[in-house]
């Protein structure tokens, strides 16, 4: 019989995680689901513990292929996926136990295309400690695609619209459109864009289900990214091309959070360049800064952006006044707190 929902799950070298993700499912209060588990290409065993619980539930299917990406293994359990709605998880978090019950109810009681949920990101500290941040949007139903349009920069600013996780999907909605998570890395931004660019019916709940975990040293969030800011650059382009779609270009609150969110994403590009993980260094470290504060977007950008706390007004203040010495400095503090107290870095993201 046909599920009606299909948890998606790529694998990849998270063994030491994956039993609490799967088993926060095998929990979950809603129980008409199957379970993908994408194998792509583990080297550390993760590949033979999906099997073990595959053959322990019915529910679970397990497909193995060779590393391609998070995107070809999500892609890989769409085109095997039976259910009415998608749901996708990383194998190295976890949910509570009536998240897929809610997101389910919500989404067959609106009929909605896609069901939004808040979430949860917990900070495991050097020391051990937990920090858990509740991003929470409220409960909204939009039931064509203006009012979702107007609605969408207040649930961008909430980063409601950012992950996959958070979210359930009308398989039948994305069949038809031919969205698909595109081969590059942080491919769940532009698979979202795509899903949001003509949604009409959109159920937002007052309530979080998802835990997003961050305690991977060699998570691909914590390591240097090379090409970092140019993809910060496209995304940028994107979200102007998403508005000019839409035919609000001129909204002055899209406006405004599209321009803080771009300070903001300079700002981790030129701690991600600074941090001690960084080969890129001296006179070419200072030289890229340098290009990233003289670029005529950060300017229109800084512009129209209205940072909400103290800190983000001190962070951009050298973006402000381009001074390339104070921003290398300001990047390198940052990497600093983020290396030194995780749990401090945390706290001061999550207020900034």
């Amino acid at each position: 019989m046909q599920p009606l929902v299909s948890v998606i799950m790529p694998v990849y070298n998270v063994r030491p995680f994956l039993s609490r993700a799967v088993d926060s499912l095998l929990a979950q209060t809603f129980t008409d689901f199957q379970l993908l588990l994408v194998d792509d290409g583990s080297t550390d065993g993760s590949g033979a513990l999906c099997d073990q619980y595959g053959e322990r539930d019915g529910r679970i299917l397990v497909l193995h292929q060779p590393n391609g990406g998070a995107p070809a293994a999500r892609n890989r359990g769409m085109e095997t996926a039976a259910g009415r709605y998608f749901y996708f998880m990383d194998g190295d978090d976890w949910a509570e136990p009536d998240m897929l019950e809610k997101l389910t109810a919500a989404a067959e009681q609106t009929g909605a295309q896609l069901a939004i949920a808040g979430f949860y990101i917990d900070t495991l500290s050097q020391n051990g400690a937990l920090m858990r941040q509740t991003l929470e949007a409220g409960e909204a139903l939009y039931t064509c695609k203006e009012d979702f349009r107007r609605a969408a920069a207040a649930l961008f600013d909430k980063n409601m619209l950012y992950p996959p996780w958070n979210k359930l999907y009308r398989a039948e909605y994305l069949k038809e459109r031919g969205i698909l998570f595109p081969h590059t890395f942080w491919d769940d931004f532009p698979f979202n864009l795509a899903v949001i660019r003509d949604v009409e019916r959109v159920c937002v709940l007052p309530c979080a289900g998802y835990h997003f975990m961050r305690e991977r040293p060699e998570s691909e969030t914590a390591r240097f990214q090379p090409g970092m800011y140019e993809k910060r650059e496209e995304e940028h382009g994107w979200m102007l091309e998403l508005y000019r779609h839409w035919g609000l270009s001129d909204d002055p609150a899209a406006e405004e959070t599209i321009a803080r969110r771009y300070a903001e994403r300079v700002v981790g590009c030129i701690e991600n360049l600074t941090g001690p993980a960084s080969p890129v260094t001296g006179q070419a470290r200072r030289s890229k800064v340098r290009t990233m504060l003289q670029n005529p977007r950060l300017r229109e950008s800084l512009r129209l952006a209205r940072p909400r706390t103290l800190l983000l007004r001190c962070m951009l203040l050298p973006l402000r006044l381009k001074w390339t010495a104070a921003a290398v400095l300001m990047g390198k503090c940052i990497s600093r707190v983020k290396t030194k107290n995780l749990g401090l870095f945390a706290r001061l993201k999550a207020n900034r």
